[in-house]
Parts: C-alpha cells; sequence; structure tokens
C-alpha cells in the first residue's frame, strides 16, 4: 500500500532525583531561554511509562519515532527517511544513516527491533502502538521490514508516538523493560534520557523542573532558536496566569477560563486557543462483581444497564459546557471527536432526564441510590476537579452519594491504570493516538483479558466488554474500503452507545497562554513541541 492509501485516517517518583549530562558541545550559558509552565509534572523519562499527551510532547524533544506527524497532523520521515510496502503484509523502513544518540553512539536497526519488544513489553503503557502481529526483521543496519500477519492499512498509525531508543545504552544501565505508571520507585530510563533528538535533558527533578537544552550533533534542522528550555510544575492556577503575566515564564497550559480574557488585554502575552481532539468521558466499573468503596455489598450496581443508563441520564451535560467550561466545550455523543470520524453527526446525545433516570434506578432496585468513590485527577484536563464536582452534584439528585477523590495525576494515574485498575467511577480524557475510531475500539472499549499480550482494552479502566465490538474492531483495522469502514465504525459506536458503556461529556478547547516573544505551533493534538519553539532573542 501506498503512503497515499494511508490518508484514510486523514486526518512521581517520591524522592527528588537529579540526572545530570555531561556534553562538551553544550554551550557554558544559554542564550535564548524558554520557560514555561504545566500544571502537572514531567513523572517519567521513560518513553513508554506514560501515554499522556503532555508527557509525550516532552519525552518528543529528546526522543524521536520512525515516523512522525507534521503541522498539519499528516505522516512525515523521522527516523526514517522513507517507507513502502512492497507487498501487503510487509512494511520496509529505509532509516536515517549518520544519526548518534546523545550519547555519541550511532542509531542502527537493532535500536528499531529492540525498541519494537520493548514498547510491547509488560510495564509499557504504549502497547499497541506497534500491531501485536508485527514481526520486525533487521534487513541491514539501515533498513528494517516489518511483516504482518494480516493486512493492515493503519499499521503505523500510532508509530508516531512509539519513539525509538538505544539497545546498548538499555542494556548497560538495566532498562531493557519498561517502567510501568505504577512503579513506586524510578528506574534508570525514568531518571535519565538517551534519544536522538535535538533536545538532551540535562536537569531533571519529578515534579519540579526539568532542563532541555540543544543538542549540537543534532542529524537535522529544526525550526527552533532555542539554547534552553526549563519547564517547571505549578499546579496553582493564579499563580500559573501571574507568572506569564510577569514574564516569568513564556508558556503556560492551561489558562484559566476565568483569566483568559485579563491575559488578551495583558499586552505581554495572548491565549492561543482552538478545538482539540481531547474528549472527557466518564467511566464505571462493569468488571468485578462487588463494586469497590459503595454502600452496596455483594454485588455491583454498574453491571446493571439501567444504573448506567440512569447516571448518564443524571448528568447535565449542557451545564457542564456553559457554566463549568464557560462555553468552551462542546458537548460530545461519541468518545471521539466529530473531527475525527466523518459519521459522527449522525449521533445525537441523549437529553438530560432526572425523572426517567430516578424510574430506572428504582426499577434497578436503588430507589433510595447508594454511595461510591469518584476517582478525578486535578492537574491534567481543563477544570477537571470542577466537573467531577459538578457531577456529584448532578448524581445526588438521583439520590447517589459520591466521594470525590481528586488527585494529582501521578497519583491518579497509578491508581487507576494496569495493573492495578482501581476505580468504581473515573473521568479521563483521550485523544486516539491514532486520530482514527478503531484506537477508541480496541483501546477504551475493547475487552480486557487476562493474559492478553496484544493491548487490547489497556485503557479500558471500567472493564467493559463486548465479543461483538471486538470483531468489529478487528474488522475496521483492515477495511480498505472508506466507506464499509465508517459503516464498522458506526456499528461499533451503535452497539456501545445501545450499552450506555461510557458517558461522553464533551470536547475542551486548547488554552495555551503563549508570551508575544515566543512563536510556535499548537497542533490540535495538545502536543508542545519544543522543536517548534522559538523565541525572540533577548
Amino acid at each position: 500500500m501506498s503512503r497515499s492509501a494511508l490518508k484514510i485516517l486523514a486526518r512521581g517518583v517520591s524522592a527528588v532525583a537529579v540526572a545530570t549530562f555531561a556534553f562538551a558541545a553544550l554551550p557554558a550559558q544559554a542564550a535564548n531561554v524558554f520557560r514555561f509552565a504545566f500544571q502537572g509534572d514531567l513523572k517519567s523519562l521513560d518513553p513508554y511509562s506514560l501515554k499522556e499527551s503532555f508527557t509525550e510532547g516532552m519525552q518528543e524533544a529528546a526522543y524521536e519515532p520512525l515516523v512522525t506527524l507534521d503541522k498539519n497532523l499528516k505522516f512525515a520521515p523521522a527516523l526514517a527517511e522513507s517507507w513502502e510496502t512492497p507487498e501487503p503484509t510487509r512494511w520496509r523502513f529505509h532509516l536515517r544513516k549518520n544519526v548518534k544518540f546523545h550519547d555519541g553512539s550511532p542509531f542502527t536497526a537493532d535500536d528499531v527491533i529492540f525498541s519494537a519488544q520493548r514498547v510491547r513489553a509488560p510495564g509499557s503503557n504504549f502497547t499497541t502502538n506497534v500491531p501485536a502481529d508485527a514481526e520486525f526483521v533487521k534487513v541491514d543496519d539501515y533498513t528494517v521490514d516489518m511483516v504482518l500477519k494480516k493486512p493492515n492499512p493503519i499499521a503505523i498509525a500510532q508509530f508516531p508516538t512509539w519513539v525509538i531508543m538505544s539497545k546498548a545504552w538499555s542494556e548497560k544501565n538495566g532498562v531493557v523493560q519498561p517502567t510501568p505508571p505504577s512503579a513506586t520507585s524510578p528506574s534508570y530510563a525514568t531518571l535519565h534520557e538517551n534519544g536522538t533528538g535535538p533536545f538532551v535533558i540535562a536537569e531533571h527533578q519529578p515534579g519540579v523542573k526539568t532542563v532541555f537544552k540543544k543538542f549540537d550533533g543534532y542529524w537535522g534542522k529544526v525550526e527552533s532558536n532555542l539554547d534552553e528550555a526549563v519547564l517547571t510544575t505549578i499546579a496553582n492556577p493564579a499563580t500559573r496566569v501571574a507568572a506569564l503575566l510577569s514574564g516569568e515564564v513564556d508558556w503556560i497550559d492551561p489558562v484559566p477560563l476565568q483569566d483568559q480574557q485579563r491575559v488578551n488585554a495583558s499586552g505581554t502575552a495572548t491565549v492561543m486557543a482552538g478545538p482539540e481532539l481531547r474528549t472527557i468521558f466518564l467511566g464505571m466499573d462493569q468488571d468485578r462483581d462487588e463494586l469497590k468503596d459503595s454502600s452496596v455489598k455483594g454485588k455491583n450496581p454498574f453491571k446493571d444497564i439501567k444504573v448506567r443508563e440512569a447516571f448518564y441520564l443524571a448528568i447535565d451535560e449542557d451545564t457542564i459546557a456553559k457554566r463549568v467550561m464557560r462555553g468552551q466545550a462542546v458537548p460530545s455523543a461519541l468518545m471521539i471527536a466529530p473531527a475525527l470520524y466523518d459519521r459522527g453527526a449522525e449521533f445525537k446525545r441523549p437529553a438530560t432526564d432526572l425523572k426517567k433516570a430516578k424510574e430506572l434506578m428504582a426499577q434497578a432496585g436503588y430507589p433510595d441510590g447508594f454511595s461510591l468513590t469518584m476517582d478525578c485527577p486535578n492537574d491534567r484536563y481543563v477544570n477537571d476537579e470542577a466537573i467531577c464536582q459538578a457531577v456529584v452534584s448532578m448524581l445526588a439528585r438521583i439520590n447517589v452519594k459520591v466521594n470525590l477523590n481528586a488527585q494529582p495525576k501521578a497519583k491518579y494515574f497509578a491508581k487507576v491504570l494496569a495493573p492495578n485498575y482501581d476505580t468504581s467511577f473515573y473521568l479521563l480524557g483521550w485523544t486516539p493516538s491514532s486520530l482514527d475510531s478503531h484506537n477508541i475500539l480496541y483501546e477504551i472499549v475493547g475487552c480486557r483479558k487476562p493474559g492478553d499480550k496484544s493491548g487490547r482494552g489497556g485503557w479500558n479502566l471500567a472493564g467493559y466488554c463486548d465479543p461483538k465490538i471486538d470483531e468489529i474492531a478487528d474488522k475496521v483495522e483492515g477495511e480498505t474500503d472508506k466507506t464499509k469502514r465508517d459503516a464498522l465504525i458506526k456499528e461499533g459506536f451503535d452497539v456501545l452507545n445501545a450499552d450506555w458503556g461510557y458517558i461522553p461529556l464533551h470536547q475542551q478547547a486548547l488554552a495555551w497562554g503563549v508570551s508575544k516573544k515566543v512563536h510556535l505551533t499548537q497542533r490540535a493534538d495538545n502536543l508542545l513541541l519544543l522543536y517548534w519553539v522559538s523565541k525572540d532573542p533577548q
């Protein structure tokens, strides 16, 4: 299959640790420094540790994939300068020559084959970025074949967020296995990096500060004129805005909705806003026989479709979008942004109906409701904790008492992700890394099965399972006819919605605060990529 055919996509560690690299090529003092602040922290430098967009963007300053995305979210060469499919089940990648890792060692096919094994190994949060059935074969030092068991037109759809690691460096430092998000102690790869990217990470204090410096040995050219970039965590929204307006930092994310007008009127900074591809949604544990931390004993209310429908109908997303999100969110009827699925407009979100919700709860045997715990991050998405607080209030109207457990994202993800899946009810945001519906049907909705190494359902924290959707997802993966493919996707979403399997809320808006001295690219996938950041010299 040609590259044009691919366009069917169209598209914390508890202790503070410091890792310092000595590179003779680095300037003694940076001349042009970009200072930026995020509401959450950068916990791990292991590029297979956490599949989260801010972390991915930071990793891609130091590490590189075979295939990347350009400013318009189209495929572009990276460590693979070209690729083709000489036969339907074989993809051939021609690797760049004269590329060096930050430690000076050469990049070769051996590193690609190693990385393909490591990214699918236990502990990886990126197992589905590479097809489960793919075998990587070294043709020569700069040519690698990916051999599949069946044709797959979206086989490289998630390659842009799968970056390549050094085989020798990983073996030398005992990090052949990836570091899982739930790890309680850091590995060497958690605190150090050795990529081929345009920046080295010269200092890393998890949850405090990370320093990126220009890598003078980089193989290519970048738009960035930065000598150094310094990331700090500023959790408090008011403090974050104050740092931007005072010039202490050049970029923040997110700008609180209530402060956007003030930032735009400052004369020194502006809010870069636009639609994001991320869908914010709620999940309900449908796996355990007894719901954890609930007043209901001996059974799980969420196994009853009436309870799931009642929760859906009790949550007034229109009010959340208007009041909590101040109009900067688009209510969603699907688990994917409309921009990523042409038939998305055919789905309509059911109207809030408290009367029916109460009737359903009574029919399910819970006329007086029940109590449970809701897990929510408080430093990851726009107004995430406020959204959860609104949901708590709305469910109280049908006599459901929700105990809100809002935590920083490092603690939140460690709790709710594999292997624990320790949650009964939760809020999550998701941008499909393939920019395609198959990713939703496979990773978020697919059945979790013990011992399954394919990665299917890896982000299905709810344990929802309908084998029919798995069958549909497998057909979607191999279908090249767009009309047939879109029909299959619709069938999958129809099954999911009929099951009231999840509660989609909205697509949030991007809201970056940017100094007027800074020039950068904002993509709809919300990755801040330092190689597109420039700053007017001081």
